[in-house]
């Protein structure tokens, strides 16, 4: 059965089972009919017996004795459905018969066969003289008479309907079975035809068009509705999954192709200036010196970009292992970065606000200090690196929506909405021909402070526009009360 397509297998089930109904059918009308029939003789028999045995007189009509009553009898036994009648003596000796004129086809049954029915009334089947047809007969003792009288019917004409039932039955039967297992196989056709919609789908799908979708062909509700609804589904996330399975490896083919860049850069001049060393390139004390102190310089450039790589990767691998959270304010940060802003640029004009301006509020968070100084120091090392000397710098503090928000704003020239999308990428410059030094300046800085505030369950988000500046603003869980709160 399994070579078998579904459609070939649901059509053989159903037309067995309406075969097996049909059949069971059939033989259950059969089988009624011909116990409506037997009890029609059985009761015409009980019946002629019933009336035969009260004959008055003496003596029964016989067939060997005509009289007026054999004349009126003879007549009616076709009539009442009992064409043989036999009366037996006492000693069980054949006294006569009565046998209706129309009797010809078949011979009766034997007198032998006849005595042994009993004489109570209840019918018993007998066969004929020669043995082809089947026969029923009743026997009852005689009231006006000593003896007993037994009535015998053929059971032909009930066998030939009941047959002819079954021939028709059965030719309806077949007719029915060729009708509806025709209309059948058209129907299945069209019941299956939104799976082979859904196979042909799934085939697209196979040959890479994960595009593809399942088009809606049965309602909602309905079975086909509710696996077309299950698929497109599990194809959207297969589709998701894929997309984000190539970005995933777009991005660390150029995350490796931009450390390696970045690596390959102070290791160079490393080797560069240990060459030109070797070579005797170096003869001063002066030269030997400058040597050293750019060794050291893109050593520590080296150390510096390593150590972002490191802690990138903890990050990624288990994040809340990074920190030593205890409870903080913001405001502490705020008030150190403004101080750090203002050594590395005297000349800015650097505001202590709250969020969005206003005076700065409290902001209480339970976070790793250090790390989160990371995360301000990047930002506001990002406003000193991308906007002119002198530029103002707004550093904000407070609550906002039930978040702690630390913000640092610039009137800088603002960044274009597609560097924007992409300023937290790892290795990501927005000015690639900036010259830079150190690990933040390879494009790791914003990266490390995303990762380090989702670590804290925050986040670090850019409001930027071409000309109108930049704000990032990092955002914390508010500080539960109750956790510091002195014990009652």
């Amino acid at each position: 059965m399994s070579r078998f397509s579904l459609r070939t297998r649901l059509l053989l089930l159903t037309t067995g089972l309406l075969l097996t109904g049909l059949t069971l059918i059939s033989a259950l009308v059969s089988e009624h009919l011909q116990r409506y029939q037997l009890g029609r003789v059985d009761g015409r028999l009980r019946s002629l017996t019933s009336l035969m045995s009260q004959v008055p007189g003496g003596e029964p009509p016989t067939s060997q004795h005509p009289s007026a009553q054999t004349a009126l009898i003879n007549p009616g036994l076709d009539l009442l459905g009992a064409p043989y009648l036999l009366y037996l003596d006492t000693n069980g000796r054949v006294r006569g018969t009565l046998q209706s004129s129309r009797l010809t086809k078949e011979p009766p049954p034997s007198t032998g066969e006849l005595r042994a029915v009993p004489a109570d009334g209840r019918p018993r089947g007998v066969r004929s003289a020669n043995g082809s047809g089947r026969w029923r007969a009743v026997a009852r003792p005689g009231v006006g008479w000593r003896g007993t009288v037994i009535a015998a019917a053929p059971l032909a004409d009930a066998d030939a309907t009941i047959s002819r039932l079954r021939t028709s039955s059965l030719v309806t039967g077949s007719a029915l079975l060729a009708l509806l297992t025709a209309v059948g196989w058209f129907a299945l056709g069209r019941g299956l035809r939104p799976l082979r919609r859904i196979e042909h789908t799934a085939a697209a799908i196979a040959g890479g068009d994960l595009s593809r979708r399942v088009p809606g062909i049965a309602p909602p509700g309905t079975e086909i509705g509710h696996l077309a609804a299950s698929l497109n589904t599990m194809l959207g996330q297969l589709e998701r999954a894929f997309a984000d399975r190539a970005a995933s490896e777009a991005r660390m083919r150029t995350f490796l192709s931009d450390v390696g860049h970045e690596l390959r850069t102070p290791l160079f001049g490393i080797k560069g200036t240990t060459e030109l060393y070797r070579m005797g390139g170096l003869a001063s004390r002066e030269d030997v010196d400058e040597a050293m102190r750019r060794i050291g310089h893109e050593a520590t450039r080296l150390s510096a970009l390593t150590e972002d790589l490191l802690l990138l990767a903890r990050l990624d691998e288990a994040p809340r292992a990074q920190l030593d959270p205890a409870p903080m304010d913001l405001r502490t940060l705020a008030t150190d970065a403004r101080h750090g802003l203002r050594a590395l640029d005297p000349s800015r004009p650097i505001e202590l606000t709250g969020p969005d301006g206003g005076p700065p509020g409290p902001a209480p968070v339970h976070a790793d200090e250090d790390r989160l100084r990371q995360v301000v120091t990047n930002l506001v090392g990002n406003a000193a690196a991308h906007t002119p000397p002198g530029t103002p710098v707004r550093i904000g503090v407070g609550t906002v929506d039930g978040r702690a928000v630390l913000e640092v704003a610039d009137e800088g020239p603002g960044i274009a909405s597609d560097q924007a999308a992409r300023v937290f990428d790892r290795f990501y410059r927005a000015d690639r021909s900036r010259n830079h030094s150190g690990g933040a300046s390879a494009g790791l800085g914003l990266a490390i402070a995303r990762s380090l505030a989702r670590a804290h369950e925050g986040d670090v988000e850019l409001t930027t526009a071409l000309g109108e500046g930049a704000r990032f603003r990092l955002t914390l869980p508010l500080l539960d009360q109750e956790e510091v709160s002195p014990p009652a």
